[in-house]
């Protein structure tokens, strides 16, 4: 079992069905750095040398926006919320952020609130 940018991956997935269970890299995303780094579609993990490991964390660095990148989107929120800004406290309710009619519109929002 080897870990490449915080994800587990287990040796005997293909290497795309593996990079896809990093977080911000789609099957998209996954078949694209597969064809740059000239993988063949139909190896495993467990297949991989020390040398393609390090070339795939290496891309995965360079262009993508992964694992703890994403995460500190989501604390960016949980501060707003927090420090009772605005903004937090409309992430909080459901409702429009960014000065959406809210009297009319955002039903489904409403709805939850509701419920």
């Amino acid at each position: 079992m080897s870990y490449i940018s915080g994800a587990r991956s287990l040796p005997d997935e293909q290497v795309r069905i593996a990079s896809t269970k990093m977080d911000g890299i789609g099957p998209k995303k996954a078949i694209q750095l597969r064809y740059r780094l000239g993988i063949s579609g139909n190896i495993k993990m467990n297949e991989l040398t020390k040398y393609q490991i390090d070339q795939i964390e290496q891309m995965i660095a360079q262009g993508h926006v992964v694992h703890w990148e994403l995460k500190g989107e989501n604390e960016d929120i949980e501060r707003l919320i927090s420090i009772s800004r605005y903004h937090g406290i409309r992430h909080q309710d459901g409702s429009p952020l960014r000065g959406q009619r809210a009297h009319t519109n955002a039903r489904t929002a409403r709805k939850q609130i509701r419920e």
